[in-house]
């Protein structure tokens, strides 16, 4: 029993100095569920764009890309997806964003005319500002340590919430039940309780994946302790007078040298001497949007220079791989995804029902 108050005293404290954080990230991670749909709609120009079409050939993209912005010769990553339609195009080293720490430049392309029909920075529209506020209350790298740290906390607090109520040998009944018509403290309690037990096992399992997504340098090498991670290919390539291939030639390559997947990134060279990057989702891989599945080629005569098939992959690489997918509920597709996007609402109701049941109480001890 003095345990059980003990953990109910922590619970409530927790609740009231954690709990307003932990209902604005769950709305914002609800909102980041169905990011890409959200913005979409949110800039009607991109549906001027005709649905599901393609274009003749990435060469002609990255043309296009050195054609609008000649002054970007760094590296370009264009995303391939999956229903066609407006290609999305990153530039991570922005002259215009230098003094943050992410901020690339985003670029959508019409596939047909491979004309600019959108473009800005990483955080300077909605989507992208929530994304940040998710992440790091917008407060850059630190504000990824201090959501991690927040993310320790917010699970202690759910943790105690289901210790504090857990029923004891023979009290499941009561524990459970709904009392209807009682006084405004039973019934905010059992709104509070019924909210936690439903949504116990996802808000843990988002909140352990967030608090690992914000806290990479710590638990990189923690994992590596038990499992080596992979660690990517430092390459190079030596110039040619004759100059580098066609991209469309370098990804049939990528093809042949790891078959069987989706085509998902293609990442252009940094400089005269970087490499391309082919990124590919693999059957059986948790996010079709971000695979693992790598194929690095020199540009120049289309060696094939490393390949990173995540069939291969070791445990730490395999837990790492599916912590955003788990995150963000695309591990289990539009299902996973609707109820990643419910249990985002959750924490709001924990936190209002908690709050205002811990005033009612004050009130009437008061009283």
């Amino acid at each position: 029993m003095r345990a059980r108050v003990v953990v109910r005293r922590i619970h409530l404290w927790l609740g009231l100095s954690v709990g307003a954080l932990f209902a604005l990230t769950g709305l914002t991670g609800s909102v980041l569920v169905f990011y890409t749909a959200i913005d979409g709609a949110l800039h009607p120009g991109l549906a001027q764009v005709a649905a599901g079409a393609r274009p003749a050939s990435w060469q002609a993209v990255y043309d296009a890309l050195r054609r609008a912005e000649p002054q970007r010769t760094g590296a370009w990553r264009i995303e391939v997806t999956p229903d066609g339609g407006p290609i999305p195009v990153r530039y991570y080293q922005p002259v215009e964003t230098r003094g943050r720490a992410f901020a690339p430049l985003m670029l959508w392309l019409d596939p047909v005319s491979l004309r600019v029909v959108r473009r800005g920075h990483w955080g300077d529209y909605w989507t992208t500002w929530i994304y940040d506020l998710h992440y790091r209350l917008l407060l850059e790298e630190p504000g990824a340590i201090v959501m991690g740290i927040a993310g320790i906390v917010m699970l202690a607090m759910l943790i105690s919430g289901l210790w504090a109520w857990w029923p004891r040998p023979g009290g499941w009944r009561r524990s459970l039940a709904w009392k209807r018509g009682a006084v405004r403290s039973r019934r905010l309690y059992d709104w509070h309780k019924w909210t936690g037990i439903g949504g116990a096992l996802v808000l843990i399992v988002v909140t352990v994946t967030g608090a690992m997504l914000d806290l990479p340098d710590q638990v990189r090498p923690v994992v590596a302790r038990t499992s080596p991670l992979f660690v990517p290919p430092r390459l190079a390539s030596v110039p040619r007078a004759a100059g580098a291939l066609p991209l469309d030639d370098l990804v049939r390559r990528a093809e042949r040298a790891l078959p069987g997947g989706a085509l998902a990134w293609i990442e252009t060279p940094a400089d005269a001497r970087g490499v391309v990057r082919v990124n590919f989702a693999l059957p059986g891989e948790p996010s079709r949007r971000f695979p693992r599945s790598n194929v690095w080629l020199d540009p120049y005569d289309g060696r094939v220079l490393a390949v990173r098939d995540p069939r291969r992959d070791s445990g730490g690489d395999v837990l790492l791989t599916w912590l955003h997918p788990l995150h963000d509920g695309e591990a289990f597709g539009l299902f996973g995804r609707w109820l990643v996007f419910v249990s985002g609402l959750l924490p709001a109701v924990l936190f209002v029902t908690g709050v205002w049941r811990w005033r009612v109480r004050a009130r009437s001890a008061a009283g």
